[in-house]
């Protein structure tokens, strides 16, 4: 279970550093991006880093248990 998890977790980070990028290079970029294109960015980004915060919760739950 643990390595599935620690798989899921890599992949949550992924996409927080995806999501983290991409809207640094959208504002970089000089483009006019409404306020909701970069609310919307936001959201994304701490929504993944919330759920990667609640698998490494439930890692060290699991590890701690054995």
């Amino acid at each position: 279970m643990t390595p599935l998890l620690i798989i899921l977790l890599v992949g949550l980070m992924a996409a927080t550093a995806y999501v983290l990028v991409r809207g640094i290079m959208a504002m970089a970029s000089g483009k006019d991006m409404s306020g909701e294109q970069q609310q919307n960015y936001m959201r994304k980004r701490v929504l993944f880093q919330g759920i990667a915060i609640m698998v490494i919760a439930l890692i060290l739950i699991l590890a701690g248990g054995k």
